[in-house]
């Protein structure tokens, strides 16, 4: 069991979860700062960026 990979299902939800999670967190400073503003849209955009860029590091 404790070489199990695990469910990549389960690890893809993960990602996207925590890559939203980080996205909003960024935005959400950034808004402060008055840099970028704080959007729905930026966020989910954001959060593509994060998963793609995890997705593609953990699989090379």
């Amino acid at each position: 069991m404790t070489d199990s990979p695990g469910d990549p299902r389960v690890l893809f939800v993960m990602n996207v979860a925590l890559s939203t999670a980080f996205a909003a967190l960024l935005l959400w400073g950034l808004s402060l700062a008055t840099t970028v503003p704080f959007t729905p849209r930026g966020v989910v955009g954001l959060a593509l960026v994060f998963t793609l860029l995890t997705y593609l590091v953990v699989v090379r």
